[in-house]
């Protein structure tokens, strides 16, 4: 069972905010300013874009980097209990 969308991944990555992570809030796979989650939320965060190598690549983003880098972010949130 997938816990992360793609569509999901493909916003992080698109966002010209660094700051901005991928978090579980309340079941949801959401991307937020790192502002806007609260103390309740922060183990949640999957990755932050300032984090990602793959943010700061040049090359267009595809579905293909989508999907390889969902993957990874699935064990990620995996191993985080998700």
């Amino acid at each position: 069972m997938a816990l992360l969308d793609p569509d999901c991944v493909r916003r992080l990555l698109e966002s010209a905010d660094p700051d901005v992570a991928l978090v579980f809030v309340r079941g949801e796979c959401l991307v937020l300013p790192l502002d806007q989650i609260d103390e309740r939320h922060r183990p949640l965060v999957i990755a932050r874009r300032a984090d990602l190598p793959e943010a700061a690549d040049d090359r267009p983003v595809t579905e293909e980097r989508v999907e390889t880098l969902t993957r990874c972010l699935e064990n990620v949130a995996r191993d985080l209990g998700g």
